[in-house]
């Protein structure tokens, strides 16, 4: 009986949460989180990131991230997001 105990007592179930446990990432943190470890070249950063969310939810949270970023650029710069996105690619003027 007294095995049974110690082991329940021990068992992740039986843990009480001690307050600090940290909530779950949503798609738009681990989207901003993995963009911003990719242009820091930070491959730990990327991996970490990658497995907050599914790869499908990850993939939706970046392209979200990238049209908020070409509109923002473009109401900067008061050009089109077409002429923005092109320019951040390196592609030749439409």
């Amino acid at each position: 009986m007294r095995k049974y105990a110690a082991r329940f007592r021990t068992s992740p179930r039986a843990k009480v949460p001690d307050g600090r446990e940290r909530r779950p990432h949503n798609l738009f943190e681990a989207a901003a989180a993995y963009v911003a470890a990719r242009t820091e070249d930070d491959q730990d950063g990327i991996d970490e990131a990658s497995a907050w969310v599914s790869p499908e939810a990850l993939s939706f949270g970046v392209s979200e991230l990238a049209s908020r970023a070409v509109a923002a650029l473009a109401r900067d710069r008061n050009e089109s997001p077409r002429t923005v996105a092109r320019d951040l690619l390196g592609l030749p003027a439409s």
